[in-house]
C-alpha cells in the first residue's frame, strides 16, 4: 500500500490510475470502515482510502483534540483489506490557508436531527468531503449508512453540483448484540458498553411497530425516548423520518427511523430503515 501525506504526490500515483474508488474516514479504523473498503474493491481498478481529522466539523465544545488516532494500526488494516492507496494528510496541507470557502447545504436538510444538535457540522463535512473529492477525482466514493444524514447531505450535494462520482452507501456493521460499530464505542465503560445496545433495540422496535402498522410515529417516538430516559440515557431524538430528505413523513414513502442520545459522556446515533 503507498501513503502519500502530500496532494501533489497522490495525484501523481493516480494518473492513468483507471477506475478509482474512494472511502474518506477520520481513523481509528472499525470493521464497518473495513466492510467498505472490501464493497469498493468491487467498483473499481483503485482503491482509495484517506485519513483525515477534520477540523472543520467538530463543535467548540466536541471531541477533536480526544478522537483517537491510531495511524499505525490504521495502516495495518487497511494493507490488510488490499486497499492500494493512503491519502494521509496534515492540516497544514489541507488547509495550508484558513478555509474561507464553504459548502452550504440546504437548509433543510442540515438543521433538523444532527444537524439541530450540532450545527455547522455538515457544512464542516461537504466542505472536505469536496475538497476530497477534487483532490483524489474517484469515479465511485463509499460512505456508511450508519450516518445517514451525512449519507443524504453528501448524495445531494454530488448531484446538485454535477460532480461525475456514484455515491454509493454500505450497510451499518453491528456487533452480536445489536451495537452499531462506531470509533466512539472506545469511549463506553463496561457498563455503558453492556447497556449501549438498548438504542438499537428502541429502533427495531419501532420499526417492528409500523411494519406491523402502526401508523402514530410521535407516540412511537415519545415512548422510546421515555424509555432510553429511564435507563440512564440523555436522548437528543428519536424520529421516524421520510428517507430521501429526512423530513416529516407525507403519505406512502420509505421511512427510517433515526436515534441519537447520550449514554455517559458518549454520544451515540443509531437508524433503521423501514
Amino acid at each position: 500500500m503507498q501513503i502519500h501525506p502530500h496532494i501533489a504526490d497522490l495525484r501523481r500515483a493516480l494518473a492513468n490510475a483507471g477506475r478509482i474508488a474512494f472511502v474518506p474516514t477520520m481513523g481509528n479504523l472499525h470493521d464497518g470502515h473495513i466492510t467498505l473498503m472490501h464493497q469498493a474493491r468491487e467498483h473499481a481498478d483503485v482503491v482509495v482510502a484517506s485519513i483525515f481529522v477534520n477540523r472543520l466539523q467538530f463543535g467548540p465544545k466536541e471531541d477533536f483534540d480526544k478522537y483517537p488516532r491510531t495511524f499505525e494500526n490504521d495502516c495495518a488494516r487497511l494493507r490488510d483489506a488490499g486497499v492500494d492507496i493512503l491519502f494521509a494528510p496534515d492540516e497544514n496541507e489541507m488547509y495550508p490557508a484558513p478555509q474561507r470557502y464553504h459548502v452550504e447545504p440546504d437548509h433543510a436538510h442540515v438543521s433538523i436531527l444532527e444537524g439541530a444538535v450540532r450545527p455547522g457540522h455538515f457544512g464542516g463535512v461537504a466542505t472536505v468531503v469536496l475538497k476530497l473529492f477534487n483532490i483524489v477525482q474517484p469515479d465511485v466514493a463509499l460512505f456508511g449508512k450508519k450516518d445517514y444524514q451525512q449519507l443524504m447531505v453528501l448524495k445531494n450535494m454530488v448531484r446538485e453540483l454535477a460532480l461525475p462520482i456514484e455515491v454509493l452507501s454500505g450497510e451499518t456493521v453491528r456487533a452480536e448484540d445489536g451495537l452499531a460499530l462506531s470509533s466512539r464505542n472506545g469511549y463506553l465503560s463496561a457498563a455503558e458498553r453492556a447497556e449501549a445496545p438498548r438504542l438499537s433495540r428502541v429502533l427495531q422496535h419501532i420499526r417492528n411497530r409500523i411494519v406491523a402498522g402502526d401508523r402514530d410515529f410521535l407516540r412511537l417516538e415519545t415512548e422510546a425516548v421515555a424509555e432510553l430516559s429511564a435507563h440512564g440515557w440523555q436522548p437528543d431524538y428519536i424520529a421516524v423520518r421520510q428517507r430521501g430528505d429526512l423530513q416529516s413523513p407525507r403519505g406512502d414513502v420509505p421511512l427510517v427511523v433515526l436515534g441519537a442520545a447520550k449514554l455517559g459522556s458518549t454520544r451515540l446515533i443509531d437508524n433503521l430503515e423501514i
